[in-house]
């Protein structure tokens, strides 16, 4: 299965009977699966079914859905209101026992709203019913085109990770070839210090220092970090071999990546190491603004 974006944009229309309609139909990043509906009047029918498709092939990401829908070749009917005007006209009468005015005009009278009513023609049944057939198939075309649409996303998104994921894996080699990580140089960094110390003061326990000194070895060794992080890109192109809705994962992954490159920085005590987890932790964000596009 192909990994898919969040992000589409797709449109359809079509004609059944008298009935023209279009949609247009466009995703965007969200956390979950959000879906927004716009339908003219008197079509709430459609609703349910094209929800039930958005959720059947979509994981995650904002969709929102506008229909629209006309009729050609048929001629609106005009209708009078025959009560309101009957009340209208028995105002005016009313009216003119009490005021001296001019007689009102035909036209200010059918101007007054609720005397004048424009309609369509009759709906027939059968015509309005396969129109609804056609719009639901529409919808479904329109959705094919968003899905093909955020695959194709998502195929470009899977390259730029991989890139990413090469690099994430350099800098780990580049991190474990650092001479200054090795034990030798930490154990002479830390004699150097030891005997600088104990030079200026012969307070120091010579003993309790070199204790110390192995406390802080330890703790300044990036063994597990190094060996996390190369886990974690075996993990992601583990999944993203696999395909399908695994945004969620892959962002949970960046974090672990940010959480080790930071332990990563914080441990490192030479400067090379120090540059080569900076470098890491840039090339980390990179994958992360990337992973929060996938669905």
């Amino acid at each position: 299965m192909a990994l898919s974006s969040m992000t589409g944009f797709a449109r359809a229309t079509g004609v059944s009977g008298t009935y023209v309609w279009a949609w247009e139909v466009k995703s965007v990043n969200s956390k979950g699966l959000d879906i927004r509906l716009r339908l003219p009047p008197g079509w709430d029918v459609i609703e349910t079914p094209a929800r039930t498709r958005v959720a059947a092939r979509l994981a995650r990401g904002a969709i929102s859905a506008s229909l629209s829908v006309a009729r050609e070749g048929v001629q609106p009917q005009v209708r009078v209101n025959e009560s309101v005007l009957a009340a209208v006209l028995a105002t005016i009468e009313g009216l003119a026992r009490r005021v001296k005015a001019e007689p009102p005009r035909l036209d200010g009278i059918l101007g007054i709203k609720g005397v004048m009513e424009i309609a369509d023609v009759d709906v027939d049944e059968g015509e309005r019913g396969a129109a609804e057939v056609a719009i639901v198939a529409g919808f479904d075309a329109a959705l094919t085109a968003l899905v093909s649409m955020r695959q194709r996303e998502g195929d470009a998104l899977a390259r730029i990770l991989d890139v990413r994921l090469v690099e994430i894996a350099a800098h780990v080699a580049r991190a474990e070839a650092v001479p200054g990580r090795r034990p030798d140089a930490i154990r002479a960094r830390l004699a150097d210090q030891i005997k600088t110390l104990l030079d200026h003061s012969a307070k120091f326990d010579p003993d309790r220092l070199h204790q110390e000194a192995i406390l802080i070895a330890t703790k300044n060794d990036v063994r597990e970090e190094l060996d996390r992080l190369m886990a974690h890109v075996a993990q992601t192109r583990h999944l993203v071999s696999g395909g399908g809705p695994i945004g969620r994962k892959l962002d949970f992954l960046a974090q672990e990546f940010n959480r080790e490159t930071n332990t990563l920085c914080s441990k490192a005590n030479d400067v090379e190491l120090t540059t080569v987890g900076l470098e890491l932790k840039s090339v980390v964000e990179q994958f992360r603004e990337q992973v929060q596009n996938l669905e």
